[in-house]
């Protein structure tokens, strides 16, 4: 590292504004157009979407696993999917058959009802405990263009429910109905939206300033909402996407129309009038917030390369989620701000005379006095034992990580009372823990006898509790035999039975026979895409850490401050997974104890590893204005943070609001993936960006700043800065 490659430019004199701030002085003469044009997109985006209906379908297609293979080759052959089956559940302590004349005309009333077509009642086939007290009754459905109306769903719950009583409990299980339950809630959203204007409130002193931001967020998520409530049409997009893309939105969208008011307040605190303020706010914070939200698309798009169709259409719309963010908070924001701007200015230079008349001039933001500088000063004097502290802390926290067991929790993991949970508490008292987690195992070819070897093969496997089959297409070309294990479906016993049954129990029965065995289901699928996750995530990291490495690359002109940013964002979102394992898979804090949602680790690495360039930048930007300022990296250190601090503990605050209120949600995936952000968002605003990260920078100096020869040439000519 050569002296001369450390030593800083001379400071510049302040640049005329560049795009973004023509945009924003743009949006400011013409604020009612600019209004009207965004109310006018969001209704008609949601008019659209709601004229279109409902698009929102899952893809749960896995290429080259056995579980899809099974899937395809059931589907070809008529053979009904596991989603298109209902489960009625039953229960009479004096034996069923007390009860047969209700429990018939229950059946009957229910195979009257739309999108049934045909049911099948305890009686039949072996679906009654040995007891006598549990059977439950197999409902087939219909789709209609891909789906069940949700309203059919819930007629057939409410049916159902209507009979319990007088001795006889009634529940319905199966993952159709229990998506119907869980469709429910909505108190997130709400939630979230509260606590972040309450603490917009607290920190801006003004209602109508903590307004600001929320109302840029509100739009940019409504349009982002039916904007893909269309696109849905066109391409495959997961029913579960709009809560995601509201927790996504909401998040970001206050999150990045705070940093920019907050330096539109700045800069009117240094005296310049409302229309220089907002430009030179957007052309600092607003050239933050593309940068990171860049970062955000770069992360998410990078999912595309696990070529998980389930995740695709996800990663997709919330990267158009942040797109349509990015651009309210450069066009709507200034507009808003112009609206608003006589009565924001007003209080806000009031505000500041009350503070200096009490705290005298040092109260003054930027200058380096308060709390925030006492703890760049705390810092600065021992780095390194904040250093260690602070990555013991996070390491401590990544621990349960090594130990994290990926798949999809089942009905077992549901609230107590729901429908769902009923029938699979029922299921396992009376037929045994993994009854309600079959392994379908599909043979091609060979004709009844064959199907019967394969029965009496299976049902000698250690960990198999019963058999039940052989069940042949109605074609004759497939035999289906449901293997039933002796574990519940998310047990780690049950995942060794599937490997155990694939590569030492059908192989050589494959090799002998000459025919070709499939272990499919849900469970089996379950496993075959946790498989699949932790099979492609080393180049999912790999893609996602590069590109925004060398996006920071850019934005910076060092080589130390992205590499310092990719790991540290790595080590606060192993942290994060690492506590909603001992939440959800150990069961802390009175959580329902199961796997890990298979897909909530690459989601959140995804989102979170953008989300922390939200920080990074913003804080590290002014850390290199001081820098280019003045040429001390130490001093740029003590600045940076005293001017940052205040506001990116604002803003973690309310997107660690606005993601912890998603616990609220009846969803467990959505409670996993709100708890997980809120945690990463946490520790990113307090441990890393303001202890740590001044920690390195202190303990590099001005190496921090330093670029390579060949990278400083092939970067070119340094204009602008970074943010």
């Amino acid at each position: 590292m050569a002296h001369t490659e450390t030593t800083p430019p001379p400071a510049a004199a302040i640049p005329p504004p560049g795009r973004l701030g023509r945009i924003a002085a743009r949006s400011m003469r013409h604020r009612k157009a600019a209004l009207l044009l965004w109310l006018v997109l969001v209704a008609a985006l949601t008019a659209g979407a709601q004229t279109a209906g409902d698009g929102y379908r899952n893809d749960h297609s896995l290429p080259g696993t056995d579980s899809q293979a099974a899937a395809d080759l059931l589907a070809g052959h008529g053979v009904e999917p596991e989603d298109r089956t209902a489960r009625i559940v039953l229960k009479n302590p004096d034996g069923l058959d007390a009860d047969r004349g209700r429990v018939t005309a229950l059946l009957d009333e229910v195979e009257g009802l739309p999108s049934v077509t045909s049911v099948h009642g305890p009686w039949s086939g072996g679906a009654v405990s040995r007891d006598g007290t549990i059977g439950y009754a197999t409902v087939a459905l219909a789709d209609q263009d891909g789906h069940i109306p949700a309203e059919d769903l819930a007629r057939l719950l409410d049916t159902v429910r209507a009979a319990d009583g007088d001795g006889l409990r009634t529940a319905v299980g199966g993952e159709a109905t229990r998506g119907a339950e869980e469709a429910g809630g909505g108190a997130a959203e709400g939630a979230g939206m509260l606590a972040a204007l309450a603490i917009l409130v607290l920190f801006f002193g003004s209602l109508v300033a903590a307004a600001v931001p929320l109302v840029t967020a509100v739009f940019a998520v409504g349009g982002a909402l039916g904007l893909i409530g269309l696109a849905a049409h066109l391409f495959t997009v997961a029913d579960f996407t709009p809560p995601v893309m509201m927790l996504v939105g909401l998040g970001v969208g206050v999150d990045y129309a705070l940093l920019i008011f907050h330096r539109y307040r700045t800069e009117l605190l240094a005296g310049a009038d409302r229309e220089t303020a907002a430009v030179r706010a957007m052309e600092v914070a607003g050239r933050t917030v593309l940068f990171a939200g860049c970062t955000v698309i770069i992360a998410l798009l990078g999912l595309v390369v696990l070529g998980l169709g389930a995740l695709q259409g996800v990663a997709l719309s919330v990267a158009l989620t942040v797109l349509v963010t990015m651009a309210a908070s450069v066009t709507l924001l200034p507009a808003l701000l112009a609206l608003a701007g006589a009565r924001i200015e007003r209080h806000v230079l009031a505000r500041e005379a009350k503070r200096r008349a009490k705290h005298g001039p040092a109260a003054d933001e930027g200058t380096g006095g308060g709390r925030w500088a006492a703890l760049a000063a705390a810092v600065g004097r021992r780095p390194l034992p904040v250093l260690l502290a602070g990555v013991a802390v996070l390491a401590a926290l990544s621990a349960p990580v090594l130990g994290m067991r990926l798949g999809f929790a089942d009905a077992g993991t549901d609230p107590v009372g729901s429908s769902s949970r009923t029938a699979y508490d029922l299921t396992a008292e009376g037929f045994g823990p993994g009854f309600s987690g079959p392994l379908v195992v599909v043979a091609e070819g060979g004709g009844a006898a064959s199907g019967q070897a394969l029965a009496a093969t299976l049902g000698e496997v250690e960990g198999v509790a019963a058999v039940e089959g052989p069940f042949p297409s109605g074609d004759g070309a497939l035999t289906t035999v449901l293997a039933f294990p002796e574990a519940g479906p998310q047990d780690e016993a049950t995942a060794a039975l599937v490997r155990d049954l694939r590569a030492d129990v059908l192989a050589p029965l494959a090799e002998e026979s000459g025919e070709r065995y499939l272990v499919g289901g849900p469970t089996a699928a379950a496993l075959d895409f946790a498989d699949s996750v932790g099979a492609r995530l080393p180049l999912f990291v790999a893609v996602v850490v590069g590109l925004s490495t060398l996006l920071l690359l850019a934005v910076f002109r060092s080589l130390l401050v992205p590499l310092k940013a990719a790991v540290l964002n790595l080590l606060s979102i192993s942290a994060a997974l690492g506590v909603i394992t001992l939440v959800f898979q150990n069961g802390w804090f009175g959580a329902s104890s199961g796997p890990v949602e298979a897909f909530i680790p690459v989601m959140v690495f995804a989102i979170v590893f953008g989300l922390s360039m939200d920080y990074e930048v913003f804080l590290v930007s002014r850390m290199r204005e001081a820098w280019l300022r003045t040429g001390d990296a130490r001093l740029a250190v003590g600045e940076g943070l005293a001017a940052t601090g205040k506001v990116i503990t604002a803003a973690a605050a309310i997107m660690v609001v606005v993601f912890a209120a998603f616990v609220l949600s009846p969803s467990r995936m959505l409670q996993q993936f709100g708890l997980a952000l809120a945690v990463a968002v946490l520790l990113d605003a307090v441990v890393i960006r303001c202890l740590i990260v001044p920690a390195v920078m202190r303990l590099l100096g001005t190496r921090a700043w330093w670029l390579p020869r060949p990278l400083d040439r092939v970067l070119g000519p340094s204009g602008a800065r970074a943010g």
